[in-house]
């Protein structure tokens, strides 16, 4: 493994590691985009309005459990002839990789908007705030780490998952291990898993650091310390 990552030859190239993390990012991103495109306004609807609850422990639970590479290669029977191209293939990785990352956005973004405190609203309609305005000034704001955890959460299963384009001729990372098992390249396949997974960890810090500047240090609890503390004032006693 060690031999495979520090060769030179494996870092160039239309097939180098660079290109290989660049795709698997680029279908990573994009399924990510229209996950959240599809289940945060769901969520926030679902919430706000608390029609269709059935889809949270239904549809989701039920997304969750659909095989990954079962459903890929029934989509690419289904699609593929239809597109030349290889957008036959592109688009059913990405319609497999949105349908396992729609559950945990619209689930954490409708347990985020559920969970508000509902003195919170109450003080906004008392203020005068219309609807829109409390979504957007008390319900979003306050919702908002369940909803950039149930981002944080999709993302990772998306990266490690995105290596079943691999196993329909993409690229990505999963190139690596479906070509190292096609030759028995032990070193290579392990190369790839080990990459994945610093993929993984990469962006999940990256998320934990920007979910701590995005959101309000009086929702995570968050303390700032002063730079000093001033000593209190001795009184002299007379007895």
């Amino acid at each position: 493994m060690v031999n495979y990552l520090f060769d030179p030859a494996h870092w160039s190239g239309a097939d180098g590691i660079p290109t290989l993390i660049a795709e698997h990012l680029l279908y990573s991103l994009i399924a990510l985009a229209i996950a959240a495109i599809i289940a945060v306004p769901l969520g926030i609807y679902i919430g706000v309005t608390g029609k269709g609850v059935f889809m949270i422990a239904g549809l989701a639970n039920a997304l969750r459990a659909l095989p990954s590479v079962g459903l890929l290669i029934l989509l690419v029977l289904l699609i593929s002839p239809a597109f030349p191209s290889r957008m036959g293939y592109i688009l059913p990785s990405l319609i497999v990789l949105v349908l396992l990352a729609v559950p945990p956005i619209l689930t954490n973004t409708y347990a985020g908007v559920r969970a508000v405190d509902a003195a919170a609203v109450d003080a906004a309609k008392g203020m005068g705030f219309r609807t829109m305005k409390i979504l957007t000034d008390v319900q979003l704001p306050c919702s908002l780490p369940l909803v950039l955890s149930g981002v944080r959460s999709a993302l990772l299963q998306i990266i490690s998952t995105a290596t079943i384009a691999a196993y329909i001729s993409l690229g990505g990372l999963g190139r690596l291990l479906i070509d190292g098992k096609a030759q028995n390249d032990y070193g290579q396949m392990v190369a790839g898993a080990v990459l994945v997974a610093l993929l993984a960890l990469f962006f999940d810090q990256l998320l934990a650091f920007i979910t701590r500047r995005v959101v309000s240090p009086g929702l995570t609890r968050r303390t700032i310390k002063s730079a000093t503390v001033a000593e209190p004032v001795k009184t002299p006693v007379t007895v």
